[in-house]
């Protein structure tokens, strides 16, 4: 089977030699993951760790997840030096619970009762992982400046503030009214807009939960200074934009049948023997660059692009993904199969040289316009159901601020 985690390292053009597991099959998988991170740098294994955390679960239409889920991720690099916070503790729980479930093949889960849910599995779980953590330390909770965990329930998360005698200046927002309750990535997404405001020597607590919770607390450092002014948690919800369609999302999310025209009967095709063979120049954005004269290319060229130039076999890898890109031209295509029509398409220059055509999404096409800035995601570009195959690439947002 393929790895999620294999996907992430050929985006991020990893070494060959880095180890890469999935954790799946639990709402609290995300936790798992960064504890066993942490444990194995902490043991000398690794010396440093990528821990990618993300969710897109899909419920029946008119379901309680259906008006609360979100979409979410969030990503975090562990390492012994040049920390931004320290994990101090952990401590887990396990119970056999089962409040969401799917049989494999599955694409809808099953829900139980709410309130069995919520008074026997967030109520209990919870307060009982808070509890082991601090009595397991000797700490207090007045300790905390912010307690994240993980409940969908609003009322519940209000009400567990209380069973656990935090003040609402240690009460993390869960983000449930502007995000949605996001499974595997929601403490750690938390855990992401705690650090944002965040001051050197503030304690966090981290509770997460499935089938049990994962609770760890954290000791920000004076590095977390270096961090102000990324993106982050706050930056990509100010960027966000409202989809103003109920049938728009069913459309998306494959809930209800669409058109997209006589175009899109046409069976796309994917040859794993190219993806194989192209993997970091598709999956990486990895192109060259000439020794000999700087310029850059993408595709990968064995001939320096450069006609003053010309050199040949005079070439190293270069990557595009994190480099930043203005329009050079665009269009919005009304013909081009698609659930949400136009589509927008064109090519970009890349600040330092190189240009590419690439998806533009995330925007209204009518805001497009040259020289507008641009930086690149990684994101599905199609899905091709005969093969069972799920095709990636980088697309291009345009940067409206």
């Amino acid at each position: 089977m393929r790895q999620n985690a294999g996907i992430v390292a050929a985006a991020l053009d990893l070494k060959t030699d880095t180890r890469t597991a999935d954790f799946t099959d639990s709402t609290k998988s995300g936790t798992a993951a960064l504890l066993a991170a942490a444990d194995a740098i902490a043991a000398g294994s690794l010396n440093n760790c990528l821990v990618s955390a993300a969710d897109c679960r899909v419920s029946k239409v008119g379901s309680n997840g259906d008006y609360t889920y979100g979409d979410g991720a969030a990503s975090f690099l562990l390492s012994k030096e040049d920390v931004i916070a320290t994990i101090e503790g952990a401590f887990s729980t396990t119970h056999d619970f089962v409040d969401r479930r799917r049989l494999e093949g599955e694409r809808m889960e099953h829900m139980w009762e709410e309130r069995f849910i919520r008074d026997a599995g967030y109520m209990k779980f919870i307060p009982e992982a808070v509890k082991g953590l601090v009595d397991k330390y000797k700490l207090n909770i007045k300790d905390f400046s912010k307690v994240i965990y993980a409940c969908s329930f609003g009322g519940a998360h209000s009400t567990l503030a209380k069973v656990m005698g935090l003040v609402p200046e240690q009460v993390q927002d869960p983000m449930l009214n502007n995000v949605g309750e996001t499974g595997v990535a929601q403490s750690l997404m938390m855990l992401a807009a705690a650090l944002e405001d965040a001051k050197p020597g503030d304690k966090i607590m981290v509770v997460s939960f499935g089938q049990g919770c994962d609770a760890f607390y954290l000791t920000v450092t004076d590095n977390i200074t270096k961090m102000k002014g990324k993106k982050g948690i706050k930056g990509n919800l100010a960027n966000k934009a409202a989809l103003g369609s109920y049938e728009k999302y069913l459309a998306f999310r494959k809930l209800m049948p669409s058109e997209i025209g006589i175009r899109g009967e046409e069976t796309l095709y994917t040859s794993f023997s190219i993806v194989s063979r192209d993997n970091r120049e598709i999956y990486g954005m990895v192109g060259t660059k000439c020794k000999k004269c700087g310029t850059p290319a993408w595709p990968a060229q064995r001939i320096c692009p450069n006609p003053d130039c010309g050199a040949v076999d005079q070439i190293e890898p270069y990557r595009f993904a994190d480099k930043k890109a203005i329009i050079f031209t665009y269009t919005s295509d009304f013909l081009a199969p698609s659930i949400d029509p136009p589509s927008s398409y064109g090519f970009i220059d890349f600040v330092g040289g190189g240009r590419t055509g690439v998806d533009f999404t995330d925007c209204d096409p009518n805001s497009l316009k040259v020289g507008l800035p641009v930086e690149l995601s990684f994101r599905i570009k199609f899905t091709d159901e005969k093969r069972a195959a799920v095709n990636y690439g980088w697309k291009g947002i345009p940067i409206f601020s």
